[in-house]
């Protein structure tokens, strides 16, 4: 044989194997969507805020005109022509309640957004740069967890034009945060991993690697501040409004107890005009709250290995 003829063919090496470490955010989400569906509180919750949400964009169709309209004087108990009863103005609870819903939900997530972005913005902030932006923004962040919540809600919304865009305002002021320092230590707990470090030398831009790389590693904790959020901001508006602090012009669940509160229900024994908004706010915070309860468990590794622990004891 030739030395021509013994000549090979160089081989290329065999491809490394893919990092053992290296995140996979895109099926992480759909684990966590698919855990989610198959989950019984959280299946509970979902169901609970969307039959909220369509009764809010139908009451236009179910309870046409003015829900505020006065009509007559006397309160009347539940009955056929009125299935909650209505006020002492002659108001029917039922067109108040499903009014209602469409305030009070826009300002629960409209504030639990608000809260939670910026939230995310400054705990990555935080995490990403370090030193003096974290200095900084840890320092403003502190200022506001230091400033006692409720006295500064009430002075806010006294001395600022009442209007839902001022509730919204306000609250997402107060609100977030407690957020930014847990979304904080979760974001500076990725950052050191090397999967961030290969994005950082290989010169990928700081915006990119934040919200490419770290934000869909911190998707679970995310959604929970998310949920506590909404949470949050129902219940506040609530009470705001419940003070005379909101604008009793807007028909919100908030308002409804303020009215039921201004003309005597509470002392006249009128259950039905000031439960069904409490029921309400009860009703969408337990969702709320069963969905970030699922949340947790799915995400949480100690309450998935007690759950693990409790399926093999039954069986």
């Amino acid at each position: 044989m030739s030395a021509l003829d013994s000549r090979t063919e160089p081989v290329a090496p065999p491809a490394p194997p893919p990092a053992a470490g290296t995140p996979k955010p895109r099926r992480a989400r759909a684990g966590l969507l698919r855990s989610l569906l198959a989950n019984r509180k959280a299946l509970f919750g979902a169901v609970v805020l969307v039959l909220f949400v369509l009764l809010a964009l139908l009451a236009p169709l179910i309870a046409p005109g003015d829900p505020s309209k006065i009509n007559s004087l006397g309160a009347s108990a539940p009955s056929g022509s009125h299935l909650l009863g209505t006020t002492v103005k002659g108001q029917d609870v039922l067109a108040l309640t499903l009014w209602g819903a469409r305030s009070s939900l826009f300002v629960g997530f409209s504030v639990g957004i608000a809260a939670t972005a910026l939230a995310v913005l400054v705990g990555m902030a935080c995490a990403y740069f370090g030193r003096i932006v974290d200095d900084v923004l840890s320092l403003v962040t502190n200022i506001f967890l230091l400033v006692p919540g409720v006295p500064l809600l009430v002075i806010l919304a006294a001395f600022m034009p009442p209007g839902t865009a001022t509730v919204v305002l306000v609250l997402v002021v107060t609100g977030w945060a407690g957020s930014a320092r847990v979304l904080r230590a979760q974001a500076k707990s990725i950052r050191g991993k090397d999967f961030v470090a290969a994005s950082v030398v290989t010169g990928e831009r700081a915006i990119r690697i934040m919200f490419r790389e770290i934000l869909p590693n911190m998707a679970s904790v995310v959604m929970t501040t998310l949920l506590g959020c909404v949470i949050f901001g129902i219940g506040a508006q609530a009470g705001l409004e419940f003070l005379g602090l909101g604008d009793a012009s807007v028909v919100s669940w908030g308002t409804n107890l303020y009215w039921a509160g201004n003309d005597g229900a509470l002392m006249t024994g009128a259950w039905w005009v000031f439960v069904p908004s409490g029921l309400c706010i009860a009703l969408v915070a337990f969702a709320l709250a069963m969905v970030n309860y699922a949340v947790d468990e799915i995400t949480n590794p100690r309450l998935r290995a007690r759950r693990t622990r409790h399926r093999n004891r039954k069986g």
